[in-house]
């Protein structure tokens, strides 16, 4: 029965329709965003030592697979 109402009066429903956007931007307007802290992304710091084996050594047998787990997720 109510919803007949704005069928039948499609000018209405646009305006009320116009009514409720215009009153959701003012509202958003007034929203502190300014409070909320900044979204960063994640970071993962991983240390190793691996005493007696090259460069080369290490990253492949830490770092490598270390990276692919981490992007992986």
């Amino acid at each position: 029965m109510f919803s007949k109402f704005f069928i039948e009066r499609p000018i209405m429903a646009t305006v009320v329709a116009l009514v409720i956007v215009l009153g959701g931007v003012i509202a958003m307007r007034g929203l502190p965003v300014e409070e909320y802290p900044q979204v960063v992304p994640p970071q993962v710091m991983v240390v190793t030592a691996y005493p007696g084996a090259s460069a080369e050594t290490a990253a492949t047998t830490v770092a490598t697979p270390v990276e692919q787990a981490i992007n992986g997720v």
